[in-house]
């Protein structure tokens, strides 16, 4: 998975008629979590040989896990996360990379890594508390507490649930048809100009949206949508 996910997004990126990226789990639960079996390789890897040679090897698996999970800021198209069942440690991690999260009402969250004597080290603690602010953040990743859909939501973990995986299935989707819909200019730059406002001061987010504008601003998109507002009909845009 943290090979082949990176390549997908790739894919995705480069598809000419990719608009949207719609993420879900196959089967009962999202994500149950980190196999014990891969937590084992690693403890026996920082067993055997030169200690310091183990410690850069994990160091090195660690930034590949940590870049897998960043191909999904890195995709340019949104990518929404549609969560059912259980969604568990580095299901946290790949959840807080996406633009949008939905569940259903049996759906269900965990930083579960301080239970396993780990640091999460994946995204988690750098990106849930731009979502649900800093303490609820710090409760939850410190406490490894179960968090419950209508709890997800009303922390803003999550923007709508809904009762099954149909529903959810369906709401994802039209959420998707919605966002190809648009220029796929301004979604591209809105997720661009997001993802560096959060890590940035509003004064340099201002600068650099005004030089991406000052950039792509005057487009065909922008002709069509006048076009298709005289014209009474919605817009069709070219793809990237």
């Amino acid at each position: 998975m943290w090979a082949e996910l990176p390549q997908a997004l790739e894919a995705l990126d480069a598809h000419p008629d990719v608009r949207a990226v719609l993420l879900t789990g196959q089967g009962k639960n999202f994500c149950a979590g980190i196999d014990f079996s891969a937590l084992a390789g690693v403890v026996r890897v920082l067993d055997a040989g030169c200690p310091g040679r183990a410690r850069e090897r994990l160091l090195r698996d660690i930034q590949r896990w940590q870049a897998s999970l960043t191909a999904l800021e890195r995709c340019r198209w949104p990518v929404i996360a549609a969560i059912d069942g259980a969604c568990i440690g580095a299901g946290v991690d790949m959840i807080t990379a996406c633009d949008i999260r939905y569940c259903t009402e049996s759906a269900y969250f965990c930083v579960k890594e301080v239970d396993l004597a780990i640091t999460a080290d994946m995204g988690t603690l750098q990106r849930l508390p731009g979502i649900v602010g800093d303490g609820a953040a710090r409760e939850l990743a410190l406490t490894a507490r179960r968090l419950g859909a209508s709890e997800a939501l009303a922390l803003r973990l999550v923007s709508a649930v809904h009762p099954d995986a149909v529903a959810l299935r369906i709401a994802a989707a039209r959420t998707a048809a919605a966002i190809a819909a648009r220029s796929p200019l301004a979604v591209a730059g809105t997720k661009r100009v997001l993802l560096h406002s959060r890590d940035h001061t509003v004064a340099d987010g201002l600068e650099f949206v005004a030089a991406y504008n000052s950039a792509l601003l005057p487009s065909a998109d922008l002709q069509e949508v006048f076009r298709a507002v005289s014209a009474r009909e919605q817009p069709r845009f070219a793809k990237l």
